[in-house]
């Protein structure tokens, strides 16, 4: 086998280049047939698990913030650096803008993809809603609401009995003639 950098004669098992020292696990590995490490049911189960958690908004809003806070606290340990002049003179604190920066322009597009998966899944949601919550109207089958009637009273099924005055009020209940 010869090594794909220096294009020296190695032996067919060799891991590394006797000339320049490459690893040639790879090209061993393509010659025989097998796949490389990074190749093999656990590197692809890992890429394919990156790959769905980036789908997750729960996950996208959380790699959001996370970066977002920690941006805010390098800016906020770069303005302290400046006003307490501990380095003295110009010191370094301008060396904590690099990571504030880069985390806050990294944690404020993720949290904007949050905020359109966000959308997109509401959006899609409601759109299933109305079209489960659409009836079909069949002429043959009876309305679905039906008017509310009131049951009877129980008041006015017993006064009834009761003896009337003149004024039309309620006495007291009519004496039995059973005596």
């Amino acid at each position: 086998m010869f090594c794909p950098k220096c294009g020296t004669q190695n032996p067919e098992n060799g891991k590394f280049c006797r000339s320049c020292g490459t690893d040639l696990g790879n090209v061993s590995a393509a010659l025989t047939g097998t796949p490389p490490e990074q190749f093999t049911d656990a590197g692809a189960a890992h890429i394919h698990h990156e790959a769905r958690r980036r789908q997750d908004p729960n996950e996208v809003f959380g790699d959001a913030m996370r970066s977002i806070i920690l941006g805010i606290g390098f800016l906020v340990v770069a303005i302290v650096l400046l006003l307490t002049n501990v380095a003295g003179g110009w010191g370094w604190w301008w060396a904590m803008l690099f990571p504030a920066f880069g985390l806050l322009a990294r944690g404020i597009p993720e949290y904007m993809k949050f905020k359109r998966m966000e959308k997109a899944r509401v959006g899609f949601s409601g759109q299933t809603q109305n079209v489960l919550n659409q009836s079909s109207v069949n002429a043959d089958l009876p309305l679905r609401q039906t008017e509310y009637v009131a049951p009877p009273s129980v008041i006015e099924d017993t006064t009834r009995h009761l003896e009337m005055n003149s004024e039309g009020k309620t006495m007291t209940l009519p004496k039995s003639k059973e005596k």
